[in-house]
This record gives structure tokens, C-alpha cells and sequence, in this order.
């Protein structure tokens, strides 16, 4: 069964190999203030995916055998994402 952020994580994912070079505007806290930056989109899906992975191998001991489920399956959608764009993207698209 797949859940809804998990089917997210994969369009995540997807857009991680279809988009490697596309910038997206982030509201980011600096000192006290929050400003708008300009980042890679690779960078924050990057930093978003290791999130997930550090977050759901933290939870694993502390949740009765049940714990990081979520976070696991935006794993496993992201990197679902990550192989079906691959393995489907166009020709002329090849970067």
C-alpha cells in the first residue's frame, strides 16, 4: 500500500532527475529575521532526503518496532520516483 506522502516523495524524486538545474525560492531563518533565498532544487531535495533517512534510522529504537514508518516510505517513494524517472524520461531530455 502506498500513502499519500509517499506518493509525493516519488514526484519528489522524479523531479530531482528530470529538473537537476532548476531553483526554487526558500524562506529560511538568519539571525533572528527570515529572508527569501534562491537554491538549487537538488540541494533542497537532497537535504530533504537525507532528513528523512537520518529521521526515520533515529526513530527505529525508540517506537516499539513500529517507528520511522513514514519516514521509510518517503524513502522508498523518493527513491521509487528517483527509478522510474530514469527509466522513463525522454530521449532529448538526457542531461
Amino acid at each position: 500500500m502506498l500513502g499519500a506522502s509517499g506518493a509525493v516523495a516519488g514526484v519528489l524524486g522524479a523531479y530531482f532527475i528530470l529538473s537537476p538545474h532548476s531553483k526554487i525560492k526558500t524562506l529560511v531563518p538568519f539571525l533572528g529575521f527570515f529572508t527569501f533565498v534562491t537554491l538549487p532544487a537538488s540541494f533542497m531535495l537532497g537535504y530533504w532526503f537525507v532528513l528523512q533517512v537520518l529521521s526515520g534510522a533515529v526513530s527505529l529504537p525508540f517506537s516499539d518496532g513500529t517507528g520511522g514508518v513514514a519516514f521509510w516510505a518517503h524513502v522508498g517513494g523518493f527513491l521509487t520516483g528517483v527509478v522510474f524517472a530514469k527509466l522513463f524520461r525522454p530521449e532529448d531530455k538526457l542531461v
